[in-house]
């Protein structure tokens, strides 16, 4: 089961993450921003990765779970699907036992919204249950990477801290290595084992969570099948008719007819994101990923013929007027969903968890709105030639002056927080107290006004199974974003640094942030490709060649994740 909706104050959750990474569900929605690349070096180093030989002897052993079996196997890199409510009387036990020693322990992580009080039921039986008592100190999730600096910065930091990957930028990678506890001696090879629900997270996950050399993150993992898709009114291309697009040449062809400035109908909000994945640019989702070895030379997506075209493509639907003008004055935030629900556009791209979000929100106002995500396709209009992205964004740490009862206290949340959908545990973790957080009504759990807003934004981080979708209240969505994933993941491919954590050279890391804002500007018609060039041409002078020899010396010397 899955949680219902949280308030739309709300940040990332539990249920945020079912069918993607962190990265779009943090960013709202329209268009995306660069986010930085997260990360730690080498063991005294502020830079640098670890991959290869050198992390496998570091990872955790795979053992995949098989306490519930989900109705759609994950295929092609996809998440698992799960369509139905499980009763409680058939419900699974992962956790046996408790594995917590009743020993505190204090947790800070990021929070959107009005953070719960303390001591509420659902904080109270999820103690109980694992053992642990834990004492949460949520902290406002859109200033939360100056919090972290300044607590990393101090003598004094919480036994347990949650990173977002979007929030390691500056110092921070560096404070990293130097003020959290190196879990490897407690997870790395057949040591996990005694924590069987993080056995089970997979291995690429586990990759992202080595940083300094040593693993020091407890991952959140998730699919690595791009997280952006196309999403369509399905309802109104039916009533109007209109087939689905299945080329770049198409899309504009169907996008003239579609538009209706009259009567306040236009074809698309802002595609760039799409138009990434249809001209295969190499994935802006992670700076690392920015970067893949090609024909024996180290590229930058930015360098790239595709990017161009991409960027072509896209000033091509604002020069032909079809998209939305509050997308064309910059206004492509949250009320690029508002306009898709309302009918004012057709088509947006968005993190395809708003598949489940926008059908759950509106089958109680129009009972006839209905969408799906279509089939991204390639420039040709033949198959896409995607790129992965990372298979986990979110991280926790444990102090290291935790002592060793406190870091497996830690490790007993995580083992409890990740375990499968179908098992009491995660029916604790991802709904609450039944009476109190939830109530069942028709065979499915649905959260009280209490359980939105007490239960999200705390267990959540601290451990998650390996990646899933489950929404039993709406099973053909379930089923549709699975399925799409799989066909996605076909033709998905990973980049040279996929699955790493890097931490570019501070007098480098901020040497592309320019771009995003070139690219909204040349794709409304405000610049043009060649001031593109030109910044790439800068962009090389000032550092970027140099970085693309410190990219290629870092694989050199540590290999590649990527398979």
């Amino acid at each position: 089961m899955t949680p219902n909706a949280a308030s739309a104050s709300s940040g990332p959750s539990r249920r945020s993450f079912l069918a993607s990474t962190a990265v779009a569900t943090a960013a709202v929605a329209g268009g995306l921003p660069l986010l930085a690349a997260c990360g730690g070096g080498q063991e005294g180093r502020k830079e640098g990765t670890t991959s290869g030989k050198d992390a496998e002897k570091l990872l955790p052993a795979f053992v995949a779970s098989s306490v519930v079996s989900p109705d759609i196997p994950a295929k092609n890199g996809s998440a698992a699907g799960f369509t139905r409510a499980i009763p409680a009387a058939q419900l699974k036990t992962s956790v046996p036992r408790k594995l917590g020693s009743g020993g505190g322990l204090r947790i800070m992580s990021p929070f959107w919204g009005t953070p719960p009080k303390g001591g509420n039921p659902y904080y109270r039986a999820m103690n109980e249950a694992i053992g642990v008592q834990v004492t949460w100190q949520n902290q406002d999730g859109v200033t939360y990477d100056q919090k972290l600096g300044a607590v990393l910065a101090s003598s004094s930091i919480p036994d347990v801290v949650v990173i977002p990957g979007w929030n390691l930028m500056g110092k921070i990678p560096s404070a990293v290595n130097a003020k959290f506890a190196d879990l490897g001696p407690y997870l790395s090879g057949d040591e996990v084992k005694a924590y069987p629900n993080l056995a089970a997270v997979p291995s690429e996950a586990w990759q992202r969570g080595i940083f300094g050399g040593r693993l020091r993150a407890v991952p959140m993992p998730a699919s690595y099948v791009t997280d952006i898709a196309p999403l369509y009114r399905k309802d109104l291309f039916a009533k109007q008719g209109y087939t689905v697009p299945k080329s770049p040449a198409e899309f504009l062809s169907w996008a003239k007819e579609a538009t209706d400035a009259r009567g306040k109908v236009w074809a698309c909000d802002d595609m760039k994101w799409t138009a990434f994945n249809v001209f295969g640019v190499l994935s802006g989702s992670d700076k690392a990923l920015w970067w893949h070895l090609q024909d024996g030379k180290m590229i930058n997506r930015v360098e790239t013929e595709e990017y161009l075209e991409a960027l072509e493509w896209t000033r091509k639907l604002y020069a032909a007027e079809v998209v939305h003008p509050d997308a064309v004055s910059g206004k492509a935030g949250g009320d690029a969903g508002n306009r898709f629900t309302a009918g004012e556009v057709l088509v947006y791209n968005q993190n395809i968890s708003s598949w489940w979000g926008k059908m759950s929100e509106q089958r109680t106002q129009n009972a006839d709105f209905d969408m799906a995500a279509f089939d991204i396709f390639g420039a040709d209009g033949g198959d896409p030639a995607l790129w992965a992205v990372q298979p986990s964004n979110i991280f926790t740490f444990v102090s290291r002056k935790a002592s060793e009862q406190q870091i497996k206290d830690f490790l007993a949340v995580c083992n409890f927080c990740a375990a499968p959908y179908g098992t009491k545990e995660f029916m604790l973790t991802a709904y609450g107290v039944e009476g109190t957080d939830y109530e069942v009504k028709d065979g499915l759990p649905v959260k009280t006004q209490q359980g939105v807003n007490e239960v999200n934004g705390a267990f959540d981080y601290t451990g998650n199974p390996a990646p899933y979708i489950a929404y039993p209240d709406l099973p053909d969505v379930t089923r549709g974003m699975v399925e799409w994933q799989q066909r996605m993941g076909a033709f998905t491919r990973k980049s040279s640094f996929f699955g790493l954590t890097v931490t570019e050279p501070g007098r480098w890391s901020n040497l592309a942030d320019d771009f995003e804002q070139l690219e909204d500007d040349v794709v409304r018609g405000r610049k043009k490709i060649s001031d593109v060039q030109q910044a790439v041409s800068d962009w090389r002078k000032q550092g970027g060649d140099g970085l693309r020899d410190w990219y290629k010396k870092l694989l050199d010397d540590n290999g590649s994740a990527a398979n």
